[in-house]
């Protein structure tokens, strides 16, 4: 079953530990069909969380994560890493959900490299989309939850927050 808004139109603390276990598929222009179990998800909720780019309130850059769920917020990291969140919520109340790992690809990064996600996917839907979408085969691992990575700017309170989810392997 491919995925559609309403799953995401709920609160990203509630949508990022569901996302673990999906199936996120690609599929190519020459139609190749690329598919990753995602293993690791972070949310970044609202103008309040000092982690999330809504932080600094709405901007150009940060206006998608102020609208519509189900939609793609992919964002250059260090100039050169493409990182794709899913927007979550509701409208004007921004937050999202980063794809952290696959099962595979172990990093955000890595992960939008194997799926050739890049800017072109910023502002699309995840759903109702003919080139990436995530599926959902009822498979559900057990998780456990972590620090967020990566945003010691934030402040310990923020970096400290168990808002990373992790498939636990077995």
């Amino acid at each position: 079953m491919i995925l559609q808004r309403d799953f995401f139109e709920r609160d990203a603390l509630v949508v990022a530990p569901e996302l673990i276990g999906k199936i996120i598929v690609r599929k190519l222009d020459d139609h190749t069909i690329l598919r990753e179990r995602i293993s690791e998800t972070e949310v970044y909720r609202g103008e309040e969380d000092k982690a999330c780019h809504a932080s600094k309130g709405k901007t150009q850059r940060t206006k998608i994560l102020y609208g519509e769920s189900g939609k793609i917020y992919v964002y250059l990291c260090y100039g050169i890493h493409w990182l794709m969140n899913i927007v979550t919520g509701e409208r004007n109340n921004p937050q999202c959900v980063l794809i952290r790992c696959g099962e595979v690809h172990n990093g955000p990064a890595k992960l939008t490299k194997y799926l050739q996600i890049d800017g072109n996917f910023n502002d699309q839907k995840i759903y109702e989309n003919p080139h990436v979408w995530i599926e959902d085969d009822g498979f559900q691992p057990e998780l456990k939850t972590a620090p967020r990575v990566g945003i010691d700017y934030a402040g310990d309170y923020w970096r400290d927050i168990a808002w990373r989810y992790i498939a636990e392997k077995k």
